[in-house]
Formats: C-alpha cells, structure tokens, sequence
C-alpha cells in the first residue's frame, strides 16, 4: 500500500501553508487504514472506539490517540522498518522503541530541509560544532542524539566537538574542554554553532560566568537547542535568563538563538520562529485535550497536547498523548507572520499519573489524569 497523499503533503513547499488542512486529514484517513490492517493491537483500540475505517473519522480529533507511556511499554508494529530509535528513557527507565521505513525517512528529510531554510539555518559557510550530548553510534540509538548529529550537516562541519564523554561511571559532561576549545575558537573567524540540550548549555553559562571568563565568538555564530531540560527541569531557566546570559558569556545574542521542539513518537520538527514561538507546520496538527475526559478543548486554553501526523506506518504514531500540558495559540497572536498556530509547553504531568494499558481502549481513554 502506497502512501500517495503523504507524499504530497510532505512535498507541500511551505512548510507553514495555511489551505493544507484537507490534504492532512486525507493523509491521516490514509494512514489509519493501513494502520488497523497491520497493526493488530492498533486495530483492537480503534475498534474499541467504534472507528472501524477511515470513513469513521471526519476530523483530525477523531483519531484514536495512542499515549507515549504505551509505546514505553509495548513494542507496537505495523510494518517493515528500516531502522530504530529510542526515546531518552527519563521516565522511570522505560523506552519508546519507534521503528521507520525508508519512505518515512524521506518525507522527514524533506520536511527539515524546508523547516530549516525557512527558519534560515541552511548555510554554505563553514562552521564549528559543540554538541552538547553525546555521539551517536550503533549502540546508542537515542533520536536526541541522532537529530543532534545531522543538524550539523545544516552547514558544513570543519569539526565536532561533544560535551558527553564515556567514562567509568558513565556519561559525564567535559565543560573543562570545552572551555578550551572556546579559547581557539574566538581567535579565528569561523563561526561556532551550539547544539543540543539546553541544560548542558545553559550550565556552561554558568560556568563561564563563575569563573569569569567572557568570549566574544566569530559573527555568525548560533545556539541551537533541541531535547528539553530532561532530568535537571528543576534547574531549568526562563528564556530571558538564557537569553541574557548566552549574550554575556559569549556574546550571542538572542536573535542567533534557535529552539527545536519534538519528540521520538512524534518525529516532526518544530522550530521556534523569530518571536520564539513554536509554530505548527503543514506536516502535523496539534489538538490539546481536557485532562478529565480528553475532549478537545478551544485554542488558548491548557490541557494535554495530542500530536498527529501521517509521517510513518512502521510503528502506530498517527496520533499519540504526550504527558506535556500546553496552550495552542492562533497564529494571528504571533506578530512574526506565520499564521499558524503556535504550541505553548507550560509543564509536564509526572509519569506516575499516567495509566496506560494495551488490554483495551477506554482504559487509555480514561487512564489520563493529573
């Protein structure tokens, strides 16, 4: 079965084109039914639903809505892959095994290319990179790791440099190197890009500051931040904070300053515009969902976020409940001028309020709560 409409939809030249919604609804109802045909337990949930086709779903919200703690439980498959990734397993060790065909991997290099060309990170000049995380390899499979590692092919890498070194205790965080590696580089007119956590970034900062030591780095240079705060949230700082000291520490200021927002169960990339706002692209739709009874609920107002997209069929990610609460604000609020709209992230739910469960749908259906 051939994914027609997702080709198109992937193939959409502006990744924030507002007269795409027919076109995402006609991918997902696509999708959907390839899904309950190969995927047994998707199907047992939908049916568990009433949704027995695609002809049963006349809106994006109507979708069953698979929650991410599920796929941290259960490997669920739909289909020949042609390779894996894995969630970062902060919550409570477990792991999202998401698994992609060849066709999936090219709708998602298509859709970056023109995310990052619209946000204007595509660039022929050489740069240097700091990464802060850790190489990827055949044994780590984590996508922070891998979507780190190719946003350095955005422009082309003289070096790569990463914070995360493997020693006997594990991964450790090298800031001393680091440092040194800053020291070189503000002498030279190559441009620096930062990517990676903005836990370990915003460290560095710190860091610098303590010490005092204050680097003016090459014109052109970016900080680019993807992963969230992860394990160390409670240490996470507001955006003028950041802002403020990414200026002072190294002399970037916040204009050069970009943020990715995703997730392995949702592989879309979402990139921060220059107001610093997460808008929705064409290739996936948000609906945020009332915690109590997960109704969808109306734009400006917090719930669970729902993300959707037609983008893969090896594993049953069309729709999937995040644990993050979020606002969905209509684009017209943004004064950037995309008209999408944009995502707000204001918290997490803890992992232990969410209950989910593969026996049956209604127990995802009511096993959300705050």
């Amino acid at each position: 079965m051939t994914m027609k409409l997702r080709r198109k939809l992937f193939n959409t030249k502006d990744p924030y084109d507002g007269n795409t919604a027919g076109l995402f609804l006609a991918s997902c109802r696509e999708n959907f039914d390839y899904l309950i045909s190969h995927c047994e337990d998707y199907g047992k949930i939908a049916k568990g639903l009433g949704i027995n086709s695609s002809s049963d779903i006349r809106k994006v919200s109507d979708i069953p809505v698979i929650p991410t703690m599920l796929f941290k439980q259960h490997d669920l498959r739909s289909g020949r892959h042609m390779f894996v990734l894995t969630s970062s397993g902060t919550s409570g060790g477990h792991k999202s095994t998401i698994r992609f065909e060849f066709s999936a991997a090219l709708a998602a290099l298509k859709m970056s290319l023109k995310i990052a060309r619209h946000r204007g990170i595509i660039s022929f000049k050489p740069v240097r990179y700091i990464i802060m995380g850790y190489k990827p390899s055949r044994k780590v499979k984590v996508a922070a790791s891998r979507t780190a590692y190719l946003t350095t092919f955005l422009a082309p890498a003289l070096s790569r440099k990463f914070i995360l070194k493997y020693t006997d205790e594990g991964l450790k965080p090298d800031f001393d190197s680091v440092v040194e590696a800053l020291r070189k580089y503000e002498k030279s007119n190559i441009p620096v890009r930062f990517m990676g956590f903005p836990s370990y970034t915003f460290f560095l900062f710190r860091i610098l500051e303590e010490r005092d030591l204050l680097f003016k780095l090459p014109e052109g240079s970016k900080i680019m931040l993807g992963g969230g705060w992860k394990q160390f949230y409670q240490e996470e700082a507001d955006k003028e904070t950041f802002y403020k000291l990414a200026k002072k520490t190294l002399g970037i200021e916040e204009e050069n300053i970009v943020e990715f927002f995703g997730a392995v169960e949702h592989p879309i990339l979402y990139c921060d515009c220059s107001c610093h706002h997460f808008h929705v692209p064409v290739y996936s739709n948000v609906v945020i969902r009332d915690p109590d009874n997960l109704e969808p609920i109306e734009n400006g107002k917090p719930g669970l976020v729902n993300l959707i997209t037609p983008i893969a069929r090896a594993t049953p990610i069309l729709s999937v409940m995040t644990d993050d609460l979020g606002i969905l604000h209509d684009g017209s609020e943004c004064p950037c001028g995309i008209k999408t709209p944009y995502l707000e992230i204001i918290g997490r739910v803890a992992s232990e309020d969410i209950k989910t469960c593969a026996a049956g749908a209604q127990d995802i259906l009511e096993g959300v709560k705050i």
